[in-house]
């Protein structure tokens, strides 16, 4: 039967990429018997509750063969049916050719850049090995474990951040974490032989890795490779699996032809004779539907851990609590009321000039006591990143209750694996790094806003105020490669007020990452009445205004306080001004324009200042604006010199608001 079960997989995507006539059937194909041992006999999973919690997580890292994974979710039972497959490809389809993230029918997350889907397996690993440290009791009542079994292939390995997330892995010892190296030898451009010879069974023996080397056309022997990986509780484990690509085709296995393109009519039928298939495209004998259906077993492993949860409910309520608030992401009972009051007691304490980096820390204090699974992290950056808070404790390979992990300097793998953190549910990730280093994560920053997902990405030393560390450590134009990413908030604060908003913001988004962007320099307080508080939120608000004001200054950041003393000095000339804080352009922009107008008034000139590319301001002011910027990379000396050298200074603004406003 097991023939028959990898060959149902193996036909529904063959016959699936030729009715789009687009993408990869060659590693559904290879892998089919892998997946018979980890889906049919393995996998705990439910296809009538895909968020049960204590569900196993699988990761398609290689997520080119994401027609793998469709026929998997429609033959167990998941809500995708063979219309479904037949549009494969299709615009608003249920089945993209990458589908990156859809719970609704099962998948937890399948990645199209490569590497990136071992980081997030990685990052569902140690939130699950945290969770179970927390919430697992000695009395045997253990209402987390599960593992986490990820799919990839050599594109996978040949990526850097295949090495950074699985480095960590071994660090911290990540058993429950299962990896399947589909080992074919072929990639895009055909034999990898040359360009791809590292001894990767040596390589991850190095990180600390179990390591099982079978052939991936033989069930049985997968199987025991699993029972053999899960004993290992100490160390993940990476099954290095012998496949063929496109097992079957008479003409084209074996070679990079079947990697990326649909076989053709011809070799279709010749594969289904090869193979002994002989039931027309998208058919499934009733027999082998029968088999792969998943629905019962789901159910009473579903059934058997909710009777669990309720004899845990009443052994241990305040554990079954807030573990069943974390699940659910809610907050905490009163959480409004006490941000509410944390907002007031900085409103009117003692202030002091503070880098917002420094303000983020404070902030992290209240945040991290009220919100136990608000996990924070650092690219070896945590004292400059500020991310470490007052009830922090170091999150180590033999102390994983610690809520502060340490990443080491891998900024892609930290943001990779705090998405899958996010994936995995029932904890909120927070990591840091230099705003230039953000390059190094772009791309799973970017999946993060695509897949919907609320990652919070604190980024300091915003601009070349951060100084003498020149212009490799000084950011220009990231802001605006972030601002222009669709679903992604970025907040760039002035002061503490500001940083607290950001971070609730931030806390409590639902499907929206934001990032975090703060200073190394310290900033003054800025005074605010409580309406003008509550208006931070907008994303960006008046801290004065005038009905017969000339112009209206804007700006984020450690620049707001430029544009209030220049306000105050071109009154004493008679002009006025209105000053606008943009904490959060992204937010101001999606706000009705009744509120936009009323905050920039269109019909007076506008005057932008901030110390990074000026490109992003461009929805918001005219030709005869004029946006203080920087266009050129900065310099290695003390950041008030760079100021000064670049323009940030009163003086240049109320040179600039002249030669708008004087006719």
């Amino acid at each position: 039967m097991h023939k028959e079960l990898a060959n149902a997989i193996r036909f529904l995507s063959i016959d699936a990429v030729e009715a789009a006539k687009s993408g990869h059937p060659g590693m559904p194909m290879g892998m089919a018997d892998i997946a018979v041992a980890l889906w049919k006999y393995t996998l705990k999973h439910n296809p009538q509750n895909p968020t049960w919690f204590n569900r196993d997580r699988f990761v398609l890292s290689n997520g080119h063969g994401s027609m793998l994974l469709y026929s998997l979710l429609h033959l167990t039972g998941y809500e995708l049916s063979i219309e479904d497959l037949k549009n494969f490809r299709q615009l608003g389809s249920k089945t993209p050719g990458h589908p990156e993230f859809d719970i609704d029918i099962g998948v937890e997350t399948t990645t199209g850049p490569l590497g990136q889907g071992i980081g997030n397996a990685v990052g569902m690993a140690l939130a699950e090995k945290m969770l179970a440290s927390r919430f697992n009791h000695d009395d045997g009542l253990q209402p987390i474990d599960h593992f986490t079994y990820t799919f990839l292939g050599d594109g996978c390995l040949m990526e850097g951040v295949s090495h950074e997330a699985c480095s960590f892995a071994g660090t911290h010892g990540l058993g429950k974490l299962i990896c399947f190296y589909d080992q074919n030898g072929i990639s895009i451009d055909g034999e990898i032989t040359n360009w791809f010879t590292d001894n990767t069974s040596q390589r991850f023996e190095s990180y600390g890795w179990q390591v099982l080397e079978i052939d991936g056309h033989n069930v049985e022997e997968t199987l025991e490779a699993i029972r053999i990986a899960q004993k290992d509780t100490e160390r993940p484990t990476l099954v290095c699996c012998k496949t063929i690509i496109g097992f079957g085709s008479p003409n084209k296995s074996g070679t990079s032809g079947v990697h990326g393109a649909a076989l053709g009519e011809d070799e279709v039928k010749k594969t289904r004779d090869e193979l002994g298939w002989e039931h027309e495209p998208f058919h499934i004998p009733d027999d082998i539907k029968s088999e792969w259906n998943c629905k019962d077993e789901g159910a009473k492993l579903n059934a058997s851990w909710d009777q669990l949860m309720m004899e845990y409910s009443k052994k241990h309520p305040k554990s079954f609590d807030e573990l069943t608030r974390v699940i659910n992401n809610e907050l905490p009972i009163n959480f409004e009321n006490s941000y509410r009051d944390f907002i007031n007691e900085l409103s009117v304490g003692d202030q002091k000039d503070l880098a917002t980096r420094k303000a983020s820390e404070l902030c992290l204090n209240y945040f991290c006591e009220k919100l136990p699974e608000l996990i924070g992290g650092s690219a070896d950056l945590t004292g400059s990143n500020n991310t470490f808070s007052s009830v922090s404790t170091e999150m180590l390979p033999d102390n994983p209750k610690g809520n502060h992990i340490f990443y080491g300097v891998r900024e892609f793998g930290m943001t990779a694996m705090t998405n899958g953190m996010v994936l995995h549910g029932g904890i909120k990730p927070y990591s840091g790094t230099f705003l230039v280093f953000m390059d190094y994560a772009r791309n799973a920053v970017r999946l993060a806003a695509l897949m919907k997902i609320p990652n919070i990405l604190v980024y300091t030393h915003d601009s070349i105020g951060l100084g003498e560390d020149g212009p490799t450590h000084q950011p220009i134009e990231q802001l605006v490669t972030l601002r222009a990413t669709p679903n992604l908030n970025n907040w760039r604060p002035a002061d503490i007020i500001e940083t607290a908003v950001s971070w609730k913001e931030a806390i409590c988004s639902k499907d929206t990452p934001h990032t975090l962007i703060l200073s190394r320099q310290n900033l003054p307080f800025i005074e605010r009445s409580k309406g003008q508080i509550e208006m931070i939120e907008k994303g960006g608000y008046l801290l004065s205004s005038d009905d017969k004001a000339d112009i209206t200054l804007i700006s984020s950041g450690s620049e707001v306080k430029l544009i209030i003393e220049a306000a105050k000095t071109i009154a004493k000339e008679g002009l006025k001004a209105n000053v606008v804080s943009m904490p959060c352009l992204d937010k101001f922009v999606s706000q009705d324009k009744a509120y936009r107008d009323s905050i920039i008034n269109p019909e007076i000139p506008k005057l932008v200042v901030e110390a990074l590319h000026p490109n992003s301001w461009h929805c918001l002011v005219n030709l005869n604006d004029v946006v203080i910027g920087m266009e050129t990379f900065g310099e290695s000396a003390p950041g008030d010199e760079l100021m000064n050298e670049f323009g940030f200074t009163v003086n240049n603004i109320v040179t600039q608001v002249k030669k708008l406003t004087v006719k």
